[in-house]
């Protein structure tokens, strides 16, 4: 336990929780991919003993993809984002995941709360185009304010008012 807490420069054991959330987080969303995955493919009323068995075994295979593609991203990332410590980095991660699933949650009842909905655009190509394109924009304000809630639970209010600063400069939204 202390050669990971000096990995992840945890001074304090409360800080534990965002690796301990950062691994629930990727075993679930394993989870959601196997099973959605092996669904398709299997019955498991039919076949319970064979559907556990894939399950279990897409659930390692999809947990170890994902946490490698997590650490190398925490590596890409260490030089660019200024963090005090590595374990800080998690909690940023966990803000994106959640904010993102949280304005994608919210978005469908609320837009249709204000009667936009899939049924007001063409079929075909075009109207799904300006659909999403037209469902992203007004997203967008409620991912913004998400992101800087978010980030302050989490303890990162200064990471995440930096970086919406730095992205709606991008965007050339401010100046």
């Amino acid at each position: 336990m202390t050669s990971f807490k000096e990995r992840w420069e945890i001074q304090h054991n409360w800080q534990l929780i965002f690796p301990f959330l950062g691994i629930l987080s990727l075993l679930y969303t394993a989870y959601l991919f196997s099973k959605n995955i092996i669904r398709s493919f299997i019955d498991r009323h039919e076949q319970r003993l064979l559907y556990y068995a894939l399950l279990a075994v897409a659930i390692v295979i999809f947990y170890v993809i994902m946490l490698r593609f997590f650490l190398w991203c925490f590596k890409k990332l260490a030089g660019k984002w200024k963090t005090n410590y590595r374990w800080e980095m998690i909690a940023i991660f966990l803000v994106f995941a959640i904010t993102g699933t949280t304005a994608m949650r919210i978005a469908k009842p609320l837009l249709y709360w204000f009667g936009f909905n899939r049924n007001i655009f063409a079929d075909g190509f075009l109207g799904s185009f300006l659909y999403w394109t037209a469902r992203i924009v007004i997203i967008l304000p409620i991912y913004q304010l998400l992101l800087i809630f978010f980030g302050t639970l989490f303890g990162q209010f200064t990471f995440f008012w930096e970086f919406e600063k730095k992205m709606l400069k991008r965007m050339r939204i401010i100046k």
